[in-house]
């Protein structure tokens, strides 16, 4: 059978739904679980949308973000099956895991080349630019109308994911559907001016400082950004830090690997890692349990942070 008809059977078939997408969530994975949550709540389906932190104060624009709940808040949850998108395994759902009842059907919607195919049911699309346009591709199947929340909802998914549609991930396929969702008078300049611009003077200061700190490493091939507690918590909440460095970091002419620290506990740093050459990241990712993508993944090491950055570093230098 196929996969997408396998889900909408999943949702047919029961009443009550639990929508997860990954921890600190993206405008993909937010995008997607609000989507997915709507498209259910049209269909008279009783709707949890759970994630382990609240909305990310930058993507509070985007509809329906009123939906989302933090794991934390809940003392009891009832469902009948659950739906998880944008996630390469189950662990990066974070504290929503202890909800989740393995006895009862869960659909698993990615587009990671490293997702380990934890659902009973997969639809996992590697080649897909991001899991907002899967969903896209969802509603079509189930011949479910598109309205303007959806619309933005998806747009800013798949812009975000293909960075404004300049990466490798961007095909004539993703053109085709934004432009179908631009019709519901969607506008990309103000679209992408509060996914990525409107920088507070503050922020702006700091940001100049981090950037300066930051070392270039193996004949200036790999730039190495460490962010201890204390340095992000003095960013604005609507500031998104990691992605602005790494936008910023990509114009760089000569870095092959772009290499993120931020220290969550004394012995625990997240490391985000993107790759503007043949660097495999998602390869990289899962020798320390991460994953993602060839150009774009993630993982955590249980290390203080200046240990973690030399492992992760020398990790890349032997890679390269």
């Amino acid at each position: 059978m196929n996969l997408f008809n396998e889900v909408l059977n999943v949702i047919r078939r029961h009443k009550k739904f639990l929508v997860a997408t990954h921890h600190n969530p993206d405008a993909d994975a937010l995008s997607s679980a609000l989507a997915v949550g709507l498209f259910l709540k049209s269909k008279a389906k009783l709707v949890h949308v759970l994630n382990e932190d609240a909305c990310p104060d930058w993507l509070k624009f985007l509809p329906a973000t009123s939906m989302l709940k933090k794991a934390s808040d809940l003392k009891t949850l009832d469902y009948d099956a659950a739906i998880v998108v944008d996630c390469g395994d189950l662990k990066r759902i974070g504290g929503v895991n202890r909800w989740v009842d393995q006895d009862k059907p869960l659909v698993n919607i990615d587009h990671h080349v490293t997702n380990d195919r934890f659902g009973s049911i997969n639809l996992v699309l590697t080649k897909a630019s991001s899991t907002s346009e899967i969903i896209f591709d969802l509603f079509k199947k189930a011949g479910h109308p598109l309205n303007r929340n959806l619309a933005t909802l998806l747009y800013a998914g798949i812009m975000t994911d293909t960075g404004s549609f300049r990466y490798d991930n961007t095909s004539a396929l993703c053109h085709q559907m934004v432009s179908e969702l631009m019709s519901y008078k969607i506008s990309a300049g103000k679209m992408y001016d509060r996914l990525y611009t409107g920088i507070p003077v503050a922020d702006m200061k700091l940001f100049t400082q981090v950037i300066h700190d930051a070392r270039l490493l193996f004949g200036n091939k790999v730039y190495c950004v460490t962010l201890p507690k204390q340095i992000e918590s003095r960013f604005s909440k609507s500031f998104d830090l990691k992605e602005k460095l790494f936008t910023f970091l990509r114009s760089v002419e000569g870095i092959e690997v772009i290499v993120i620290l931020t220290q969550l506990k004394p012995k625990e740093v997240r490391v985000n890692l993107r790759s503007q050459g043949d660097f495999n990241v998602a390869s990289l990712s899962q020798q320390f349990d991460g994953g993602g993508h060839r150009k774009a993944s993630g993982c955590k090491i249980y290390q203080t942070l200046a240990s973690a950055e030399k492992t992760i570093c020398q990790a890349i230098g032997k890679r390269l």
